[in-house]
This record gives structure tokens, sequence and C-alpha cells, in this order.
């Protein structure tokens, strides 16, 4: 039983106990990360119809207007598109060369203005079946060819319609080459491209280690893109009151114990076994939990563990699942120095999000 437990003087039911995500070390083999290569749970069901454009922001209505378009312009984009293909691609014949220009578009956006919701509407959108498009992280596509080589990840993706690639991040010149070269074969080969990121093909190397090497990348890997700028406020905060503030530890673990489903954890030993369970694995982590309820939230200790938790924090919120803490709020996460560094945008996003969740966490108490 854990120190918070005790604390609040609950006894735990065998039958009624929460989970600990400490407890789980998952497995994702290969195929599963090629399986969920679509949009996620959160965002199954948006298309540009339910898209809501801030009326003071034209440039979110610009967007839904030329993806919308885009989407339609691919009914056709791939020679080779309607055929059956093997699981990796093999056996099927090549796509022609396609025209010179850009064969893709790039939301640039802050965070919370809907750049995964439009996303993930041109990929609803695009006419082809799902096994034709792909839809990941950034993060997702270089573990993807971490899992399956860089030649079978091209193979895979080759006879796509389209690849969808949300929070566009190079973190470090290596991932830059991988992602640069992947790309470019794939636009050989095809297939259209559509991406979101902070920051704008041209700039993403900014404020970060080895700056001069990412751009000297990215300035190739710009050409494929056309930049569409969406701005506007934080929709997830925008109109809302503000987000609850902590818990106690009772409190939290009382709502554990009481919902179905819920994960109960100290929110240090997280951290720590994060850094145990590579990445990748997160979405597996919290596969069928209800709610993620953690003790004594505290600052993040340094920058690795605080890029794991961003990670974390995405799949979180792909998945809609309610974080309900204790301790420190989640606005005080970061330091000064990680929020004036190379990897802001990165936490002002993990920052946003996990408010978003503890906001849907509240009834859990109040129940």
């Amino acid at each position: 039983m854990s120190s918070s437990t005790a604390a609040s003087g609950i006894e735990p039911i065998p039958e009624a106990a929460p989970t600990s995500l400490c407890a789980r070390e998952p497995h994702v083999p290969a195929d599963r990360l090629v399986a969920e290569m679509v949009p996620p749970p959160r965002f199954d069901s948006v298309r540009f119809e339910t898209y809501i454009p801030d009326p003071n922001q034209p440039s979110q209505t610009e967007a839904v207007q030329v993806l919308a378009g885009f989407a339609a312009g691919l009914g056709g984009a791939h020679a080779v598109g309607g055929g059956k293909r093997g699981f990796f691609g093999f056996g099927k014949a090549k796509a022609p060369k396609t025209p010179a220009g850009p064969r893709g578009v790039y939301l640039d956006g802050g965070y919370g203005v809907g750049k995964t919701h439009l996303l993930a509407s041109l990929w609803h959108a695009t006419p082809a079946e799902p096994a034709l498009k792909a839809f990941g992280t950034f993060v997702e596509l270089t573990n993807l060819v971490g899992a399956l080589g860089f030649q079978k990840t091209v193979q895979t993706l080759s006879g796509h319609r389209l690849l969808c690639i949300d929070e566009f991040e190079l973190d470090d010149p290596g991932d830059t080459v991988l992602v640069s070269t992947l790309l470019g074969k794939l636009v050989d080969a095809g297939v259209a491209l559509a991406a979101t990121s902070n920051t704008l093909p041209g700039k993403l190397g900014e404020g970060r280690f080895a700056a001069a090497d990412f751009l000297r990348e990215i300035q190739g890997l710009s050409a494929h893109f056309r930049p569409l700028r969406i701005d506007g406020e934080d929709y997830r905060h925008r109109g809302l009151p503000e987000a609850p503030a902590p818990f106690t530890d009772e409190q939290v673990t009382k709502a554990a114990y009481a919902t179905a489903g819920a994960s109960l954890d100290d929110f240090p030993h997280l951290l720590d076994h994060l850094a145990r369970v590579h990445p990748s694995r997160y979405g597996a982590l919290t596969d069928d939990l209800k709610a993620v309820c953690l003790t004594d939230v505290q600052p993040v200790p340094d920058q690795s563990t605080a890029l794991r938790l961003v990670v974390l924090a995405d799949r979180l919120y792909d998945r809609e699942v309610p974080v309900l803490a204790s301790g420190m709020p989640f606005d005080q996460l970061f330091s000064e120095e990680m929020l004036n560094g190379g990897y802001r945008k990165k936490y002002f996003r993990a920052i946003s999000r996990l408010t978003a969740l503890a906001r849907d966490a509240k009834g859990l108490v109040e129940a």
C-alpha cells in the first residue's frame, strides 16, 4: 500500500484497488505501431465542419478552406493508391514521380489553436481507405523507423495517399537527417504530406543546440510544404474557468479507489518509471485507463525527465484521460530556465493539455 493511501486512512479493497502506472511495462510490437497510425481517440469524430474558428482570427477560417481543398485534390494523388498491398508494401509497383513543387501543407501556430483538429480532419476528409493514410506524431514516426528499420518504413508508407505528422519537433540532428531523408523518399513515391508544428520549417532549429545543423537540413525539407499560418489563443482555456487547484493526497486517493479503471501513483516515482519505459510505449502504458491520479506533484528536476513527461501528457490528452493531482499545480512543473529554453513550446503545450485534463478530472472528487 502506498504512503499516500495509508495517510488517507482508506482500507484498500483488492478487487477495487486502482492500478499503478509504475507496475506497467508494456511491450509494443511493430505491427501495433503501424496499425495505430490513425488519429487518436480524441480526434475520432472531428471534421472540418466541427472546427469552430475564432471570428477574430481570419487565418483559422482560411486554414479550413485551404485544407478542404487540399483533401479534395488527393483523390487521385497516388497512381497506385487504390491497389491492395502487403503489410509492409512489398511487391507493389513504384509510383511515378510527382510534379515539382510542394507536396504538402505545414500548419504553423501556437499551442491550442486547433492544429491537431485540422490535421485529423484532413486525414478523415482525404478520399482513401484508412490503410492508405497514416497519422502520427513526429516521435511516433521516428519510433516506427526504429522498430521497422528505414527501408521497411519507406516501403510501408510509400503506397499511402497521405502522411500526417503532428507536433513536428526536431530535437537532435540525427532525427533531422532521418526524417528529412524519409520524407524526401515518400514525396518521390507520390505521398502527400501534412504536418503541424509551433514553428515554421525554416525556424525549427532556433533556440536549440547545433542550430546550424538544424537549419541546414530543414532548408531542403521546407520545400516539401506550403506553410499555412494559424493565429489565435489557446482554445482549451478560451472562455473557460481557471483550472482547479490541486487537491489533497486524501482526496486524490479516495477518488482513485472510487473510480473504476483509475490509476494511482506517487508523482516522483512515476517520473522515475518513465525513464525505464521507452516513450514509444507511453500510449500502451495508458491502455484502458479511465483516470490518472497522482499524489505529490513536484517540479520536474531536469530536462530529460521533462521531455518524457511531455510525451506522456500528449498520450493522455490524445486518449482523453482525466488527470487528478495533489501537490504543485501543473503550471509550476517546469522551471523558468526550461520555459525560456529551446523546448519551451513543448513545455507550454504540456501545461496546456494537463490543465485541460485536470479540469476534466474535477468531477471525480465532486462525485
